[in-house]
Protein backbone atom coordinates (compact mmCIF):
# COMPACT_ATOMS: atom_id res chain seq x y z
CA UNK A 1 0.00 0.00 0.00
CA UNK A 2 1.26 3.65 -0.90
CA UNK A 3 2.25 5.53 2.62
CA UNK A 4 0.38 8.83 2.55
CA UNK A 5 2.14 12.38 2.06
CA UNK A 6 2.63 13.61 5.52
CA UNK A 7 -0.20 16.71 6.42
CA UNK A 8 0.63 19.78 8.18
CA UNK A 9 -2.81 21.14 9.84
CA UNK A 10 -3.19 24.65 10.55
CA UNK A 11 -5.13 28.09 10.79
CA UNK A 12 -5.40 30.75 11.66
CA UNK A 13 -8.16 33.25 14.02
CA UNK A 14 -11.09 35.38 12.73
CA UNK A 15 -13.44 36.65 14.37
CA UNK A 16 -14.38 34.87 17.49
CA UNK A 17 -12.99 31.68 16.27
CA UNK A 18 -10.73 30.01 14.72
CA UNK A 19 -10.90 28.37 10.99
CA UNK A 20 -8.57 24.95 10.17
CA UNK A 21 -6.94 24.13 7.05
CA UNK A 22 -7.43 20.25 6.52
CA UNK A 23 -6.96 18.10 3.56
CA UNK A 24 -9.98 18.62 1.31
CA UNK A 25 -11.80 21.36 3.32
CA UNK A 26 -11.47 24.11 6.00
CA UNK A 27 -13.85 23.96 9.55
CA UNK A 28 -14.59 26.94 10.73
CA UNK A 29 -15.76 27.19 14.70
CA UNK A 30 -17.44 31.28 16.04
CA UNK A 31 -18.62 31.34 19.37
CA UNK A 32 -22.05 32.66 18.83
CA UNK A 33 -23.37 35.47 21.00
CA UNK A 34 -25.60 33.00 23.02
CA UNK A 35 -22.15 31.58 23.77
CA UNK A 36 -22.38 28.28 21.76
CA UNK A 37 -20.25 26.76 18.86
CA UNK A 38 -21.42 27.54 15.49
CA UNK A 39 -19.64 25.21 12.65
CA UNK A 40 -18.84 25.56 8.81
CA UNK A 41 -17.00 23.34 7.20
CA UNK A 42 -16.17 24.51 3.91
CA UNK A 43 -14.93 22.69 0.49
CA UNK A 44 -11.30 23.49 -0.50
CA UNK A 45 -11.13 24.64 -4.62
CA UNK A 46 -9.03 22.60 -6.50
CA UNK A 47 -6.08 24.73 -6.86
CA UNK A 48 -5.43 24.73 -3.66
CA UNK A 49 -5.30 20.73 -2.93
CA UNK A 50 -4.02 20.02 -6.29
CA UNK A 51 -0.68 18.95 -8.34
CA UNK A 52 0.41 22.96 -8.40
CA UNK A 53 0.36 22.95 -4.12
CA UNK A 54 3.06 20.51 -4.38
CA UNK A 55 5.64 22.29 -6.71
CA UNK A 56 8.07 23.65 -5.29
CA UNK A 57 7.54 28.16 -5.42
CA UNK A 58 4.95 27.47 -7.12
CA UNK A 59 3.11 26.63 -3.65
CA UNK A 60 4.18 29.39 -2.45
CA UNK A 61 2.08 31.44 -4.33
CA UNK A 62 -0.65 29.28 -4.44
CA UNK A 63 -0.04 29.27 -0.57
CA UNK A 64 -0.61 33.40 -0.85
CA UNK A 65 -3.83 33.26 -3.19
CA UNK A 66 -5.26 30.33 -0.59
CA UNK A 67 -4.51 32.51 2.80
CA UNK A 68 -6.48 35.72 1.50
CA UNK A 69 -9.24 33.85 -0.10
CA UNK A 70 -9.74 31.39 2.45
CA UNK A 71 -8.99 33.76 5.61
CA UNK A 72 -11.22 36.25 4.03
CA UNK A 73 -13.81 33.54 3.53
CA UNK A 74 -13.94 32.49 7.19
CA UNK A 75 -13.66 36.47 8.42
CA UNK A 76 -17.31 37.15 6.21
CA UNK A 77 -18.69 34.10 7.79
CA UNK A 78 -17.38 34.57 11.77
CA UNK A 79 -18.21 37.76 10.88
CA UNK A 80 -21.83 36.78 10.34
CA UNK A 81 -22.03 34.92 13.30
CA UNK A 82 -20.52 36.43 15.80
CA UNK A 83 -22.63 39.90 14.90
CA UNK A 84 -26.08 38.18 14.32
CA UNK A 85 -27.79 39.41 17.22
CA UNK A 86 -26.14 42.88 16.72
CA UNK A 87 -28.08 45.59 14.72
CA UNK A 88 -25.15 46.55 12.64
CA UNK A 89 -24.07 44.05 10.38
CA UNK A 90 -21.15 43.32 9.16
CA UNK A 91 -21.52 42.50 5.21
CA UNK A 92 -19.07 40.77 2.70
CA UNK A 93 -18.71 43.93 0.78
CA UNK A 94 -16.87 45.66 4.06
CA UNK A 95 -14.84 42.58 4.88
CA UNK A 96 -13.86 42.35 1.02
CA UNK A 97 -13.53 46.13 0.64
CA UNK A 98 -10.90 46.24 4.08
CA UNK A 99 -8.74 43.35 2.55
CA UNK A 100 -8.26 45.62 -0.58
CA UNK A 101 -7.30 48.54 1.72
CA UNK A 102 -5.22 46.64 4.08
CA UNK A 103 -3.23 44.74 1.28
CA UNK A 104 -2.72 48.38 -0.08
CA UNK A 105 -1.49 49.82 3.37
CA UNK A 106 0.46 47.05 4.02
CA UNK A 107 2.85 47.35 0.69
CA UNK A 108 2.92 50.92 0.47
CA UNK A 109 3.97 51.01 4.73
CA UNK A 110 5.95 47.97 4.43
CA UNK A 111 7.82 47.98 1.33
CA UNK A 112 7.54 51.39 -0.24
CA UNK A 113 7.78 54.04 2.18
CA UNK A 114 11.06 52.01 3.95
CA UNK A 115 12.57 52.88 0.04
CA UNK A 116 11.34 56.48 0.12
CA UNK A 117 12.80 57.47 3.45
CA UNK A 118 16.45 55.86 2.53
CA UNK A 119 16.59 57.26 -0.80
CA UNK A 120 16.21 60.63 0.96
CA UNK A 121 19.04 60.11 2.89
CA UNK A 122 20.68 58.21 -0.34
CA UNK A 123 23.67 60.55 -1.20
CA UNK A 124 24.89 59.53 2.43
CA UNK A 125 24.88 56.10 2.20
CA UNK A 126 28.06 54.71 0.14
CA UNK A 127 26.79 51.47 -1.21
CA UNK A 128 23.56 49.98 -2.67
CA UNK A 129 24.18 46.75 -0.48
CA UNK A 130 23.84 49.00 2.48
CA UNK A 131 21.28 51.22 1.13
CA UNK A 132 19.37 47.81 1.01
CA UNK A 133 19.69 46.57 3.81
CA UNK A 134 19.29 50.09 6.00
CA UNK A 135 15.78 49.72 4.18
CA UNK A 136 15.56 46.12 5.24
CA UNK A 137 15.73 47.43 8.68
CA UNK A 138 13.64 49.75 8.92
CA UNK A 139 10.75 47.71 7.12
CA UNK A 140 11.14 45.24 9.93
CA UNK A 141 10.97 48.26 12.80
CA UNK A 142 7.84 49.22 11.29
CA UNK A 143 6.31 45.53 11.00
CA UNK A 144 7.33 44.75 14.74
CA UNK A 145 6.34 48.65 15.92
CA UNK A 146 2.54 47.99 14.18
CA UNK A 147 1.91 44.38 15.78
CA UNK A 148 3.02 46.15 18.92
CA UNK A 149 0.52 49.17 18.65
CA UNK A 150 -2.51 47.22 17.18
CA UNK A 151 -2.03 44.55 19.84
CA UNK A 152 -3.27 47.08 22.08
CA UNK A 153 -6.60 47.23 20.71
CA UNK A 154 -9.41 45.58 22.53
CA UNK A 155 -10.84 43.40 19.54
CA UNK A 156 -7.53 42.94 18.41
CA UNK A 157 -6.51 41.21 21.63
CA UNK A 158 -9.39 38.85 21.87
CA UNK A 159 -8.09 37.53 18.19
CA UNK A 160 -4.55 37.34 19.49
CA UNK A 161 -5.97 34.96 21.73
CA UNK A 162 -7.75 32.71 19.38
CA UNK A 163 -4.38 32.93 17.29
CA UNK A 164 -3.02 31.14 20.86
CA UNK A 165 -5.44 28.69 20.77
CA UNK A 166 -5.58 27.78 17.53
CA UNK A 167 -1.26 27.49 17.92
CA UNK A 168 -1.95 25.32 20.96
CA UNK A 169 -4.17 22.74 19.00
CA UNK A 170 -2.05 22.41 16.58
CA UNK A 171 0.70 21.36 18.70
CA UNK A 172 -1.54 19.77 21.18
CA UNK A 173 -2.38 17.24 17.49
CA UNK A 174 0.89 17.15 16.41
CA UNK A 175 1.85 15.91 20.15
CA UNK A 176 -0.59 13.05 20.00
CA UNK A 177 -2.52 13.79 23.17
CA UNK A 178 -6.27 13.73 23.25
CA UNK A 179 -7.88 17.10 22.33
CA UNK A 180 -9.49 18.77 25.61
CA UNK A 181 -8.81 21.89 26.93
CA UNK A 182 -6.52 20.51 29.93
CA UNK A 183 -4.64 18.06 27.98
CA UNK A 184 -4.15 21.38 25.22
CA UNK A 185 -3.50 23.99 27.54
CA UNK A 186 -0.06 22.08 28.90
CA UNK A 187 1.18 23.36 24.76
CA UNK A 188 2.72 26.30 23.86
CA UNK A 189 1.23 29.50 22.18
CA UNK A 190 4.10 29.70 19.15
CA UNK A 191 4.32 27.37 16.19
CA UNK A 192 7.29 27.19 13.85
CA UNK A 193 4.55 27.24 10.64
CA UNK A 194 2.62 30.51 11.83
CA UNK A 195 2.58 33.51 9.48
CA UNK A 196 3.63 35.93 11.82
CA UNK A 197 7.18 33.75 11.15
CA UNK A 198 6.92 33.44 7.66
CA UNK A 199 6.05 37.20 7.02
CA UNK A 200 9.41 37.64 9.10
CA UNK A 201 11.11 35.79 6.88
CA UNK A 202 9.41 37.41 3.43
CA UNK A 203 10.78 41.08 5.42
CA UNK A 204 14.57 39.36 5.70
CA UNK A 205 14.52 37.66 1.97
CA UNK A 206 13.18 40.85 0.91
CA UNK A 207 16.84 42.31 1.90
CA UNK A 208 18.67 40.03 -0.45
CA UNK A 209 16.45 40.08 -3.26
CA UNK A 210 16.33 43.53 -3.42
CA UNK A 211 19.82 43.89 -2.72
CA UNK A 212 20.49 42.06 -6.18
CA UNK A 213 18.50 45.04 -7.91
CA UNK A 214 21.35 47.46 -6.76
CA UNK A 215 19.98 51.02 -6.47
CA UNK A 216 17.53 51.33 -9.83
CA UNK A 217 15.89 54.70 -10.62
CA UNK A 218 13.20 55.38 -7.77
CA UNK A 219 10.12 54.64 -9.74
CA UNK A 220 12.17 51.04 -10.86
CA UNK A 221 12.47 50.56 -7.20
CA UNK A 222 8.57 51.23 -6.32
CA UNK A 223 7.46 48.96 -9.21
CA UNK A 224 9.91 46.01 -8.12
CA UNK A 225 8.68 46.19 -4.39
CA UNK A 226 5.46 45.28 -5.32
CA UNK A 227 5.76 43.16 -8.38
CA UNK A 228 8.32 40.68 -6.31
CA UNK A 229 6.35 39.89 -3.22
CA UNK A 230 5.22 37.21 -4.96
CA UNK A 231 8.65 36.04 -5.54
CA UNK A 232 9.48 36.89 -2.17
CA UNK A 233 6.89 34.88 -0.89
CA UNK A 234 7.53 32.08 -2.57
CA UNK A 235 11.05 31.67 -1.37
CA UNK A 236 10.02 32.19 1.88
CA UNK A 237 7.50 30.10 2.16
CA UNK A 238 10.10 27.15 0.94
CA UNK A 239 12.48 28.21 4.13
CA UNK A 240 9.82 28.55 6.29
CA UNK A 241 8.83 24.66 5.10
CA UNK A 242 12.32 23.04 5.45
CA UNK A 243 12.71 25.01 8.89
CA UNK A 244 9.59 23.40 10.24
CA UNK A 245 10.56 20.35 8.68
CA UNK A 246 14.17 20.06 10.42
CA UNK A 247 12.95 22.04 13.70
CA UNK A 248 14.98 19.64 15.67
CA UNK A 249 18.06 20.29 14.07
CA UNK A 250 20.39 22.71 16.45
CA UNK A 251 21.19 24.84 13.75
CA UNK A 252 17.49 25.73 12.57
CA UNK A 253 16.29 26.32 15.74
CA UNK A 254 18.42 29.14 16.03
CA UNK A 255 16.95 30.48 13.08
CA UNK A 256 13.48 29.63 14.21
CA UNK A 257 13.77 31.79 17.01
CA UNK A 258 13.46 35.36 16.26
CA UNK A 259 9.94 34.07 14.38
CA UNK A 260 8.73 32.40 17.69
CA UNK A 261 9.75 35.58 19.77
CA UNK A 262 8.08 38.18 17.31
CA UNK A 263 4.69 35.28 17.63
CA UNK A 264 4.39 36.76 21.24
CA UNK A 265 3.25 39.84 19.82
CA UNK A 266 0.38 38.37 17.58
CA UNK A 267 -1.10 35.77 20.27
CA UNK A 268 -1.94 35.24 23.89
CA UNK A 269 -2.61 32.93 26.59
CA UNK A 270 -6.73 31.87 25.73
CA UNK A 271 -9.36 31.41 27.97
CA UNK A 272 -10.90 28.09 28.19
CA UNK A 273 -13.66 29.35 26.12
CA UNK A 274 -11.60 30.29 23.55
CA UNK A 275 -9.54 26.90 23.27
CA UNK A 276 -12.93 25.11 23.83
CA UNK A 277 -13.63 26.71 20.02
CA UNK A 278 -10.43 26.00 18.60
CA UNK A 279 -10.45 22.96 19.26
CA UNK A 280 -13.78 22.03 18.01
CA UNK A 281 -11.87 23.17 14.48
CA UNK A 282 -9.29 21.09 14.99
CA UNK A 283 -11.79 17.99 15.62
CA UNK A 284 -13.87 19.05 13.04
CA UNK A 285 -11.48 19.29 10.15
CA UNK A 286 -9.72 16.10 11.66
CA UNK A 287 -12.73 14.41 11.10
CA UNK A 288 -13.66 15.81 7.89
CA UNK A 289 -10.44 13.95 6.68
CA UNK A 290 -11.52 10.92 7.75
CA UNK A 291 -9.38 10.87 11.17
CA UNK A 292 -11.10 10.40 14.28
CA UNK A 293 -10.26 9.56 18.18
CA UNK A 294 -9.14 6.18 19.30
CA UNK A 295 -10.81 4.95 23.01
CA UNK A 296 -8.31 7.37 24.81
CA UNK A 297 -9.41 10.40 22.76
CA UNK A 298 -5.86 10.66 20.50
CA UNK A 299 -6.43 11.75 17.01
CA UNK A 300 -2.96 9.66 15.07
CA UNK A 301 -1.26 12.73 13.58
CA UNK A 302 0.46 12.38 9.72
CA UNK A 303 4.08 14.07 11.60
Amino acid sequence: MKKENPFSYGGQAVMGGVMIRGRTSSAIAVRRMDGGIEISIQPLATLYKGKWRNIPLVRGIIMLIETVALGTSALMYSAKVSTETEDEKITSGMIWGSVAVGVVLAVALFFVLPLLIVRFFDAYIASSFLSNLIEGLIRIVFFVVYLAMIGRMRDIREIFGYHGAEHMSVNAYESGVPLNVPSVRNYSTAHTRCGTSFLLVVLVIAVVVFALLGRPPIWIGIISRIILIPVIAAVSYELLKFEAKHSHNRFVRWLLIPGLWLQALTTRKPSDSQLEVAITAMQKALETDGVYPDINGCYATSQ
